[in-house]
């Protein structure tokens, strides 16, 4: 199974926006960009929702056929990991391997002894095209990123054959996720372990790696992005180097793990891309989420009685929310509004306040985190929240195909 040039993770936390996604990508290729949808949701969503891996496979189904979308689109058990895979092996044909846990863990004395021992022919100063500087290999930085990553891929190397024993050879596709790291991979590093993903016959068509800066929940970039694309172009360039040199899949790309909304790096990922004519793949997580609560909100009458409800119950249980996402969100709780002063709002002026676009006076990215982490409270609201999702469905699908499509397919893919 070969994973297009062009491919973008989509999230729906409650599964009734699949047809307005897919509109989006629709909408691409009929600028002739040809993007394969990849439905995607972690097991810590589904705890938080209640809900089960199949649901998104059929979500996705009924979407592809409701619209008679033609092209290849896949289902992603994303961020599983040894004791989570298993659930999603049925209704998932995509797996993004999220060994992060294990990064730094040492593998077996005998195993970094192998792994340097393969790679001596490596050592010296590497020329990669689309690098200015060789690449400077040396033992020590085989034996020091062997020590820091070798488990981790040790661990990409189980579960894949697990799905293989489960799913067959050719059913899936793999990720190789190492973003939810503190540092980022260095080029070298990059190279080192794109090799041992060799090694451990891991066919992975994806690889996600940790980039400087903030990637923050629902708000874009924070950090300096010349350094972003910097490190961007490197990696892009080590990952065609390395699909060459250690015979992996050449439909190997970078996977960015955006955590929704990184407008700013869009501009610089595209220039890169149209240089090495590489591919990418972009999760997009939540986006999808925070437009459902801006079409409640534009809805008015109930629907947006849910949409204050859903942030008053957040901002009351600020810590209990916040806590899983601690590492990826930055939110100054003095810039809150308070539930008082939400409940004066008119739907309009909710919707602008949340809604990502930073030209408006009135958006708050304090109370766009906030909500992208609290739709643990709309979960438990059960069928008032769906009932109001279902009522008003034209409205919220017409806010989260122009979301998609605006501000992410058609600035990264398309270049409008």
């Amino acid at each position: 199974m070969k994973l297009p040039k062009y491919s973008i993770g989509i999230g729906d936390r409650f599964a009734h926006q699949g047809r307005a996604q897919l509109r989006a990508v629709l909408k691409a290729a009929e600028q002739g960009v040809d993007i394969a949808p990849v439905w995607n949701k972690s097991h810590r969503e589904h705890e938080i929702v209640g809900t089960k891996p199949a649901a998104v496979r059929a979500e996705a189904d009924a979407a592809v056929a409701a619209l008679g979308f033609k092209g290849l689109y896949f289902v992603d058990a994303d961020h599983v990991g040894p004791s989570t895979i298993g659930q999603f092996i049925d209704s998932s044909d995509f797996f993004t391997l999220d060994v992060a846990d294990f990064i730094g863990r040492p593998a077996s004395d005998e195993a970094i002894a192998r792994f340097v021992d393969k790679h001596r022919g490596d050592i010296g100063r590497l020329e990669i095209p689309g690098l200015d500087e060789p690449m400077e290999i040396t033992e020590s930085l085989i034996e020091a990123t062997a020590a820091k990553f070798l488990l981790a891929v040790e661990q990409c190397g189980t579960m894949y054959r697990q799905l293989v024993e489960t799913k067959g050879e050719d059913a899936f596709v793999v990720e190789v996720s190492m973003d939810e790291t503190d540092q980022p991979q260095t080029p070298p590093e990059m190279l080192l372990i794109l090799a041992a993903i060799a090694d451990a016959g891991v066919p992975a068509q994806t690889i996600a790696p940790r980039f400087s800066g903030r990637f923050n929940k629902g708000v874009d970039y924070v950090g300096d992005v010349s350094q972003f694309a910097g490190e961007f172009e490197q990696d892009v360039a080590v990952v065609a180097y390395a699909v060459e040199k250690f015979g992996l899949p050449e439909s190997l790309k970078l996977s960015v793990h955006s955590g929704s909304d990184k407008f700013s790096i869009y501009g610089p990922m595209r220039e890169v891309l149209a240089k090495f004519d590489a591919g990418v793949h972009l999760k997009t997580a939540g986006t999808t989420w925070l437009e459902e609560i801006i079409g409640l909100a534009l809805s008015g009458g109930e629907a947006l009685q849910i949409a204050k409800d859903v942030y008053g119950e957040a901002l009351d249980r600020f810590d209990e929310l916040c806590k899983p996402y601690a590492t990826v969100i930055d939110i100054d709780r003095s810039a809150l509004p308070s539930s008082e002063t939400i409940a004066a709002w008119d739907g309009p002026t909710l919707a602008a306040a949340l809604r990502h676009d930073q030209s408006c006076a009135t958006f708050n990215p304090n109370l766009r985190q906030l909500l992208h982490v609290g739709y643990k409270v709309a979960a438990e609201m059960g069928p008032r929240f769906l009932d109001a999702l279902q009522q008003h469905a034209e409205v919220i699908g017409e806010n989260v195909t122009e979301n998609l499509y605006q501000r992410h397919i058609g600035a990264l893919f398309v270049g409008e």
